[in-house]
Formats: structure tokens, C-alpha cells, sequence
């Protein structure tokens, strides 16, 4: 009876530490996920943009964070500022020569409950960066499961080899070095 009891109490460990340390797999939904950044123009407005092609999948256990990742891939040249000219700019070698460099990468490192830390890739320039972030669900939604991300950092884009500058006639600048991303991604559980 005692071995009985011992292989019960075995059993119930293993099924419940794999459940404790499982990880699912969720693909980024386009339909409901933004990757967007703002830059300053001239010093005195914001200029918005985002991407418009983008694809990644995040694994993710609320129960081991240390057992959760995100792996996303964007198309630069599905760049979007509204404004075709400055779109081509921006695509162009001044910016991201995205003829050389199609794709900005971000690979995580580490997971916390308030952040994700990562590896940014943007014109052949990889940089550690750790991103505020509000991680939501899973939920149930429409028969499977969903979590949102949701977060903003700063970089400095010239640290990614993004330098073009026109320097004003009153000593300012065209374009701000700190550019504001703001992520929001929703992922399906496939």
C-alpha cells in the first residue's frame, strides 16, 4: 500500500511540475497588433509611423517566466508614415536601407512580469533592450487563447547606424535622435 501511495504521489509531482513549467506557443495576430514609433520633426511636432508587415510567434508561461520568449520580425519597408515621399526617405540608405537590411528583428533574453528584455536588429546593428511592458491573459478567446503586450521604449537611433540629420537655419535639427516605440501585440494560441 505504501509503494502504491509513493507512485501516486510521483505521478501528481511530474503532472503537476510540467504544468507548472509549461510554456505555450502564440503567433502575433496582424489584425490586432501595432508596431509603431514617433519621432520628433523640426523640435516641434511628432511625427507617427508604424509598420505594416511583421510576423513572430511568443511562448509564453505566466507560471516561469524564465521559460517564456518572443521572437518578431518586421518588414522595413512596409514602413508607414502616411506620406509616400517621406516613406521612400525613410526606406532609402539615409535611414534604413532596406534594400540591405529588409528586416528589423527583436529576439528576447529575458522575461519579467514588468518587462521584456531583448535583442533589437535594426540596419545590421543588434543592441540589448529592455521594454516596459503590461503582459495580459491568457484568455479564452473564441474557442483558444490569446494574451496582449503592451509597451513603449526609447532608443536612440543612431546607435543603429541611422545618422541622417539636416541641421536647421536656427541650430536645431530636422529629425530627433530619440525615437518612441510603442508596441501592441495581440497573439493567438494555434
Amino acid at each position: 500500500m505504501r509503494q502504491k501511495v509513493q507512485g501516486l504521489l510521483m505521478v501528481f509531482t511530474l503532472l503537476t511540475t510540467s504544468m507548472v513549467f509549461a510554456a505555450d506557443t502564440y503567433t502575433i495576430d496582424p489584425n490586432h497588433t501595432s508596431f509603431a514609433f514617433m519621432a520628433k520633426h523640426m523640435m516641434i511636432s511628432n511625427v507617427p509611423g508604424e509598420f505594416d508587415k511583421f510576423s513572430g510567434t511568443i511562448t509564453y508561461s505566466p507560471t516561469d517566466l524564465a521559460n517564456s520568449n518572443a521572437n518578431v520580425s518586421i518588414d522595413v519597408s512596409s514602413i508607414n508614415t502616411r506620406i509616400d515621399k517621406r516613406d521612400a526617405h525613410l526606406k532609402s540608405p539615409d535611414f534604413f536601407d532596406a534594400a540591405k537590411f529588409p528586416t528589423i528583428t527583436f529576439v528576447s533574453t529575458k522575461f519579467t512580469p514588468t518587462a521584456i528584455t531583448g535583442n533589437l536588429t535594426m540596419k545590421g546593428v543588434t543592441k540589448e533592450v529592455t521594454i516596459p511592458v503590461t503582459i495580459s491573459g491568457p484568455v479564452n478567446e473564441m474557442g483558444h487563447q490569446a494574451i496582449g503586450i503592451t509597451g513603449s521604449v526609447t532608443i536612440n537611433r543612431q546607435d543603429y547606424g541611422i545618422n541622417w540629420n539636416k541641421v536647421l537655419d536656427q541650430g536645431g535639427v530636422a529629425v530627433s535622435n530619440d525615437i518612441l516605440i510603442t508596441i501592441s501585440i495581440e497573439a493567438d494560441q494555434k
